[in-house]
């Protein structure tokens, strides 16, 4: 049968809702944007959006300019949320050939060292998400090559990088002061689309930490999920032999 994730705690269920709820709002205003765009391009610049504009006696919009970057943070803030949301719930796809003409004890060493190399990829790609998006929240860079010594004062300010169509939201003008020494933004600073690299890195580390707590302690096999064709005709054929 093939295993699935299951909260244990009252605050893991609710974690859970929140990530999955969560990813299924970025898909969900994805296609919505996407959908609108398209009307709008399609739609409203025909012989009909005229005739419409005409009956209505407003100017319709010809383009959702804004749409599509929009589209592409999200699908960014997808894709690194659901890398983390991946370990959590151990679906990630991975390659198990050696694991398969080893013994048992070999591949479980094997799979801890694995694990622990995901965390020491997870570590530095933590500290690089951090010493790129730092300059763009006015923060200060790390020092050293691999892992963070200190923190860089040379590092050059970007706070007023702003992206090239998504317009400022009012309700975020608080920001201005704290990040822009007051001088307002015309559009979205890029601080905020781009905050899904450190946030999305750490909640990486932390869910290969635990999957890899998880695989010493026994509680899991492996960081990978594998056979899982295999195993969904399996789960299949003992449903209809149930029925």
């Amino acid at each position: 049968m093939s295993s699935r994730y299951e909260p244990r705690t009252n605050l893991g269920r609710l974690v859970n809702t929140f990530e999955e709820t969560f990813i299924a709002a970025l898909l969900g205003v994805m296609t919505m944007i996407t959908f609108v765009n398209v009307v709008i391009r399609y739609v409203f610049n025909s012989s009909f959006g005229r005739w419409l504009e005409k009956v209505l006696g407003i100017d319709l919009p010809t383009s959702l300019i804004w749409g599509l970057e929009v589209v592409l943070v999200l699908f960014a803030w997808l894709v690194l949320y659901g890398i983390s949301y991946g370990f959590k719930i151990n679906s990630h796809l991975g390659v198990d050939a050696l694991l398969n003409v080893v013994s048992r004890g070999t591949g479980r060493v094997l799979t801890i060292v694995a694990a622990l190399l995901c965390v020491f990829y997870a570590m530095l790609l933590m500290k690089g998400a951090w010493d790129y998006w730092a300059p763009f929240a006015g923060f200060e860079a790390t020092t050293g090559r691999w892992f963070p010594t200190g923190f860089d004062p040379a590092t050059r300010d970007q706070a007023w990088y702003e992206t090239d169509q998504i317009p400022m939201l009012d309700w975020l003008r608080f920001l201005e002061p704290i990040f822009n020494e007051g001088e307002p933004y015309e559009k979205l600073p890029r601080f905020i689309p781009y905050f899904i690299l450190p946030l999305g890195a750490a909640l990486i580390l932390l869910r290969v930490v635990q999957a890899t707590m998880r695989v010493i302690s026994g509680y899991q096999e492996s960081m990978i999920v594998s056979h899982e064709a295999e195993d969904a005709v399996e789960d299949v054929a003992a449903m209809n032999r149930e029925d």
